[in-house]
C-alpha cells in the first residue's frame, strides 16, 4: 500500500457540519479533474445491505462481495484485525488522486477541525490539526485552499526513480544501440547518467550487456507477460510500485537534463502520467515520459488485455499529452540506423551534457 497517502481529515464534534462540508468540497476537487474518494468513519456496525438480499447472504457466509450496476459498483469486504485508520486511505491511494477522511480525530493524518458553537480550539488530544474553523466562516473555501496547497506538496513528495531501456533486435543499426558510443561513453551510460541527476535510484531494464560504469544499477528482467518496451516499464513499476518513475530508451542520443527536467515539471495532482507529444507527429512519446505509480494500474489492464501498445495509454483521462517545447524536441528523436547519427542537432545535444 502507499506510503504517506494523500488522505486529509475533515474533523469536528458530532453536529459540526462535517458532512456537509466534505458535499460542499467534492465538485469542486473533480473540476480539477481530481479522483477523490471518502473514508466515512462509523461508530458501530455498517448497515449497508438487505437482510436476506443475495448478496448480504454472501458476505455473511463468509466472502468478500461486490456489487455491480451500469454506472457503478460498491464493494464490501471483511476487514481482519484493528481499525487502522489509514489503511483504507492507503489502499484508496492507489486508485484516487485524494482521499477525504470524515471523522479519525485521533489519527495522525492532516486535517482541519470544525469548531462548535462553544469551542475556541480543538481538543488538547488531537494532532496535525491545519487549521480550526469557526461556523458561520466560509469552510468550503477555506478547505480548497488548504487542501489544494497540501496535496500539491505531497503529490511531489513521490520519490523519482528512473528507468533506462535497453533491449531490441537493432537489426538496421547493426548493433546493440545502448552499447554505441559518442562523447567518449555508451549511449546507456549517457542516459543512467543523465537520469541520476534527478531520480534517487535508476535501474537498468532488459537484456544484454552493459559496461562497466553502468554495473553498479539493478538489473531488472523484462516483464515476462508483456512485450516491447511496455516489458520494461512494467518491470520497473513492479519493482517499485510506489515510485513516480521517469523512463528514457537508450537510443535518444540527444537525450538532455532540460528534457528530464520538464518531463518532472509535468508532476501535479490528477496526472498520472505524461506522455509527451512532438510538433506534427500523429502520436505521443512513451519511452521518454513520466510514469506516476497510479498508472501501473493501466498498465496492468492493457497487458491483462493482450494490448503493449502504450501510446493507447494517451487516450485515459489521467494520462496527460503535453507538447515538448521545439527547443528540447532533439531530446526524443531515437536512432534506428547509422544515417540517423549524422544529424546535426543530435550531435549538438550530446555535447551539450559534457559542456
Amino acid at each position: 500500500m502507499t506510503q504517506n497517502p494523500p488522505a486529509f481529515g475533515i474533523c469536528g464534534l458530532s453536529g459540526s457540519g462535517k458532512t456537509a462540508l466534505i458535499e460542499q468540497v467534492i465538485g469542486p476537487l473533480r473540476r480539477k479533474g481530481l479522483k477523490v474518494a471518502v473514508v466515512k468513519h462509523a461508530a458501530g456496525a455498517i448497515d449497508l445491505d438487505r437482510p436476506g438480499a443475495d448478496s448480504d447472504r454472501f458476505f455473511r457466509a463468509g466472502a468478500d462481495v461486490v456489487l455491480e450496476a451500469p454506472a457503478e459498483e460498491l464493494l464490501r469486504t471483511h476487514r481482519a484485525g484493528g481499525g487502522d485508520p489509514t489503511a483504507a486511505p492507503a489502499r484508496l491511494a492507489e486508485t484516487h488522486d485524494l482521499v477525504l477522511v470524515e471523522g479519525h480525530k485521533g489519527s495522525a493524518l492532516p486535517k482541519v477541525w470544525l469548531l462548535g458553537e462553544n469551542e475556541a480550539a480543538p481538543p488538547r488530544d488531537v494532532a496535525n490539526v491545519a487549521a480550526a474553523l469557526p461556523p458561520g466562516a466560509d469552510r468550503a473555501e477555506a478547505v480548497l485552499a488548504i487542501v489544494d496547497e497540501w496535496l500539491t506538496r505531497t503529490w511531489l513528495n513521490t520519490p523519482v526513480f528512473g528507468c533506462a531501456l535497453i533491449g531490441g533486435t537493432s537489426r538496421r543499426m547493426g548493433t546493440p544501440k545502448h552499447l554505441l558510443r559518442a562523447g567518449g561513453r555508451t549511449w546507456l551510460e549517457r542516459t543512467v547518467r543523465l537520469l541520476r541527476r534527478a531520480c534517487r535510484t535508476v535501474v537498468i531494464a532488459g537484456a544484454g550487456g552493459v559496461p562497466g560504469s553502468a554495473d553498479p544499477c539493478p538489473r531488472i528482467a523484462d516483464a515476462p507477460d508483456a512485450r516491447g518496451p511496455m516489458s520494461g516499464i512494467l518491470a520497473a513499476m513492479r519493482w517499485a510500485p510506489h515510485a513516480s518513475w521517469l523512463v528514457a530508451a537508450c537510443d535518444l542520443p540527444g537525450l538532455s537534463a532540460e528534457a528530464l527536467d520538464w518531463l518532472l515539471s509535468t508532476r501535479r495532482p490528477g496526472v498520472w502520467a505524461a506522455l509527451p507529444r512532438l510538433a506534427g507527429a500523429p502520436g505521443v512519446e512513451p519511452v521518454l515520459a513520466h510514469y506516476g505509480f497510479r498508472s501501473r494500474r493501466l498498465l496492468e489492464q492493457s497487458c491483462m488485455r493482450g494490448n503493449f501498445r502504450l501510446n493507447d495509454l494517451a487516450g485515459h483521462p489521467k494520462v496527460a499529452s503535453p507538447h515538448v517545447p521545439s527547443h528540447l524536441a532533439a531530446a526524443w528523436q531515437n536512432s534506428n540506423a547509422p544515417e540517423d547519427l549524422k544529424s546535426p542537432a543530435r550531435s549538438h545535444a550530446q555535447g551539450d551534457e559534457d559542456a
